[in-house]
């Protein structure tokens, strides 16, 4: 059953998360499948700039990264998410996952 992340992540223990992503429904990220016999190399670029994108986006940082493979090393920069305001973070949110900007709003 999942929980919630604020049950999962504890700063005052360690910044360093270790992540790792699945596919579903066997589908493969990268690489070859040896089902279909169909490459799936042209991701490996796509993954990288996303990653790198969302690191420079968000307070994580990559520590290290495999794209061979699911797993990822996350650095939580508790110090500089907490400098940003509400609307700083709602920018950044949007900025990356869609939405108007907050400079556009009507108030």
């Amino acid at each position: 059953m999942p929980k919630p992340r604020q049950s999962l992540i504890s700063l005052e223990t360690t910044p360093y998360y270790h992540c790792a992503s699945r596919c579903v429904r066997r589908a493969f990220l990268c690489g070859e499948d040896a089902l279909t016999g169909r490459s799936f190399e042209h991701r490996r670029g796509w993954i990288e700039e996303r990653l790198l994108e969302l690191s420079r986006t968000f307070s994580v940082g990559v520590c290290a990264y495999a794209i061979v493979a699911n797993h990822t090393v996350l650095f939580v920069d508790q110090e500089k998410a907490e400098s940003w305001t509400l609307d700083e973070v709602i920018e950044r949110w949007h900025g990356v996952f869609g939405g108007v900007s907050l400079s556009h709003r009507y108030l």
